[in-house]
């Protein structure tokens, strides 16, 4: 399933949380949880996150990362692909380093939208937030904050939230204000990389 409709623009006085879960991981065995890496697919669906983020215009100005090697490299693939592609650009990928945040690490839903606010109280003006996390908790996030709204976008994410999963929620006023039930889903997404 890969949303290809173009996203209408931020409003003024809105925000816009991106929610993106991590690439398909591999299952060494002996490795523990924290430490498994991503799989060969779930290189390449990294990769073509970065491009569908890209495309659809959003681009974080902060990101929180959990810190398991999963989603750090899941954000370190598809940040490669948000930088300027221009042969002329002396840009090497998109400049925006992570956050690696461990409540994002199998944290309930409540600690990930706590983590939210806090932009919110940093006084920090961003307008696109990433959140790069694990299941089932940020499925629940996403459906906790877009609430019992109706819809075909929300529909399919009750029904999975797969591997490499984006979502987009438009949030009005400041990130303190945040709560369930008061965002938008516009966006619903998961990009497959193509076996080279």
């Amino acid at each position: 399933m890969v949303d290809n409709a173009a996203l209408p623009g931020l409003k003024a006085g809105y925000r816009r949380l991106v929610v993106l879960r991590h690439a398909k991981s591999d299952w060494p065995e002996g490795v523990p949880d924290a430490k498994r890496p991503l799989a060969p697919r779930g290189r390449r669906d990294a990769t073509a996150a970065g491009r569908w983020l890209r495309g659809h215009g959003c681009l974080p100005e902060r990101v929180y990362c959990s810190p398991a090697l999963r989603t750090r490299q899941t954000w370190e693939l598809a940040a490669e692909r948000l930088g300027d592609p221009s042969p002329s650009s002396s840009s090497r990928g998109y400049p925006m380093h992570a956050e690696y945040e461990p409540r994002l690490y199998h944290a309930e839903a409540e600690a990930l939208l706590e983590v939210v606010h806090e932009v919110g109280r940093k006084g920090a003006k961003v307008r696109t937030l990433l959140l790069v996390g694990h299941n089932p908790e940020l499925q629940e996030l996403v459906l906790g904050l877009a609430g019992s709204g109706r819809g075909k976008l929300l529909e399919t994410a009750k029904e999975k939230f797969p591997t490499a999963a984006i979502a987009v929620l438009d949030v009005k006023g400041d990130w303190r204000d945040l709560g369930w039930g008061t965002a938008k889903l516009r966006a619903l997404a998961v990009p497959r990389g193509i076996r080279g």
